[in-house]
């Protein structure tokens, strides 16, 4: 796939262009802090998988990485984030309001490309999946600090602000090479299970990496006062003193005491939980491609979901 990557980023560059100096270099620091192009390889990955023979899935893969860099930038400034991938964040260098309006300058030069296919089944499934992108991260907003979240809430948020993006890059993958409805199905299914296991091992690596590997703090979560599958699961099986300790952290969003956090963690097995979860995740979007051809690029979306749970940032 590095012949298709690399065409996808030299238009992202190109794209990227602005007659505003302040969006030119925001943008550009953005986008070269680096990252693992995920989403837009799944798009490539599947429009390849369905025999696509144009070009059109570069540009398409471009929107989709546009859309997730706008939700990073927004996501900094409302958790107040200082570094992300080992490197200060746009918010840290150039204030909120800059980032705020570059993030709604992304989103806006996306849906500019977007159009450009003249597809209105694309333009119908990007456009659902960013509004619920939008509703789970409010929905994130409203379980800050909330010691209370069950399971269901906690699915329900990463479904909406992490796994539908990876479901439409599949969809729009498989769109463009005019395959059928049950393809298009069966590739949203898979990117819609793998994003789903790909945040839950997000968030299980909050707490077992460390800061280098993941390029911030660990703890960041606890810190901004989110609650995630790890901590839900322990709480629901600790009482006394390290239930106290569990839900104090949360009420506080205080991480000082990650350290005896974490053993609380490990003591009821909540990371093997997790990872459990990841993994029953990962085998639904393993059996989604049962009806997709054998061919090179069927295997390597079989080897991504693979390596995503193997993943150590």
């Amino acid at each position: 796939m590095k012949s298709d990557m690399e065409k996808t980023d030299n238009i992202l560059i190109d794209r990227l262009n602005s007659n505003v100096d302040l969006i030119n270099q925001m943008s550009h620091y953005i986008i070269a802090s680096g990252g693992k192009r995920i989403r837009p390889l799944l798009l490539l990955l599947c429009a390849r998988a369905t025999n696509y023979g144009g070009t059109e899935h570069h540009a398409m893969a471009v929107v989709i990485e546009l859309i997730h860099t706008a939700t990073l930038l927004h996501d900094d400034v409302v958790d107040e984030s200082t570094t992300r991938r080992n490197q200060d964040t746009a918010n840290e260098l150039w204030g909120n309001a800059a980032s705020v309006l570059v993030g709604d300058f992304l989103y806006s030069r996306a849906f500019e490309i977007l159009v450009e296919p003249n597809s209105m089944s694309i333009m119908r499934i990007l456009s659902k999946a960013t509004n619920q992108i939008a509703e789970g991260e409010v929905l994130q907003l409203l379980n800050i600090r909330n010691a209370n979240v069950s399971q269901t809430k906690y699915f329900n948020v990463i479904e909406q602000k992490t796994a539908r993006l990876f479901e439409a890059a599949c969809k729009i993958g498989a769109l463009l090479s005019d395959s059928s409805e049950k393809t298009i199905n069966s590739l949203g299914d898979f990117g819609l299970h793998l994003g789903i296991a790909f945040q839950i091992i997000d968030d299980a690596l909050d707490y077992e990496s460390n800061s280098t590997t993941m390029g911030k703090e660990v703890g960041d979560d606890l810190s901004e006062g989110k609650i995630t599958l790890p901590m839900i699961y322990a709480l629901e099986k600790t009482s006394g003193s390290e239930n106290k300790i569990l839900r104090d952290a949360i009420k506080t969003a205080d991480a000082s005491n990650i350290d005896k956090i974490i053993n609380i963690l490990c003591s009821v097995n909540a990371f093997e939980f997790t990872r459990k979860i990841a993994e029953n995740e990962s085998q639904k979007a393993l059996k989604s491609l049962k009806n997709i051809p054998d061919s090179e690029y069927r295997s390597a979306l079989k080897l991504l979901c693979e390596l995503s749970q193997n993943r150590t940032s």
